[in-house]
């Protein structure tokens, strides 16, 4: 798979479509893959953390989840990346997977959410083979190998991951040989596809401002991250662009 490094990660060269279609031939295959959606967040976590870059450098696909990623590929290579976004891509993978016939679980986030997102799937997708839906308690450890035979158990094809980043990716890394899966860090998808959280207007999202509308829905725990990552994010780029070189 082609790539392309945007400050600490190496992002996957692919179109939209190819993604999907990548994806659900990893499901078939019944064999062990995961799958990262970098933004900036991501990729400062990496910058700071090798080892965690090297954990979503190692996954089957990298994609350029947010729109300054897309943007930073144009600016660095001149490559016309398309956008392929955890919120757009969960609702296509699973209308995937029943054209295909492929059994999906739902791991991490709340029982509320989790439910809300099994009444939206079967309603719109009634022959989609949900094969399990689980909110790992915040008391017990979450690299318990209970949360690998369950999945495994399952007879899942693909897995949507929602944990959070970094959590969900390192969780991935550590386990994915041990599943028979296709596992998707999809993060803040869950809410959305639950309907609990509102997307950004689309002109936001082409602009490569649908931060700023996440930001206004939850200012208390995303004002730190922001502080911390996108003006740092915007010195790597300039930095790499104009005085270190691409290399």
């Amino acid at each position: 798979m082609e790539s392309r490094q945007v400050i600490s990660l190496n992002i996957s060269i692919i179109s939209y479509n190819d993604t999907v279609n990548r994806i659900v031939e990893l499901g078939k295959s019944a064999q062990p893959a995961y799958v990262c959606f970098a933004n900036v967040h991501m990729i400062i976590e990496a910058y700071h953390n090798k080892s965690f870059a090297e954990k979503v450098n190692n996954a089957a696909l990298v994609l350029a989840d947010g729109m300054p990623v897309v943007k930073t590929l144009k600016l660095f290579y001149n490559q016309l990346q398309e956008r392929v976004a955890g919120m757009d891509i969960m609702p296509d993978l699973i209308k995937a997977s029943e054209r295909h016939r492929l059994k999906i679980f739902f791991f991490g986030t709340t029982d509320e959410l989790l439910d809300r997102i099994r009444k939206r799937t079967e309603q719109e997708f009634p022959g989609v083979n949900i094969v399990g839906l689980y909110s790992p308690p915040f008391n017990k450890p979450i690299d318990s190998d209970e949360y690998v035979d369950m999945i495994n158990a399952s007879g899942a094809q693909l897995v949507f991951v929602a944990l959070g980043c970094p959590k969900q990716e390192t969780w991935m890394a550590r386990h994915s040989h041990k599943i028979n899966a296709v596992l998707l860090g999809v993060g803040g998808a869950f809410p959305v596809y639950a309907g609990v959280a509102s997307r950004a207007p689309l002109f936001m999202q082409k602009s490569g401002l649908e931060w700023v509308y996440r930001f206004f829905q939850e200012p208390k725990r995303l004002f730190k991250r922001y502080l911390s990552t996108n003006p740092l994010y915007i010195y790597l780029v300039f930095k790499t662009r104009f005085f270190t070189g691409i290399k």
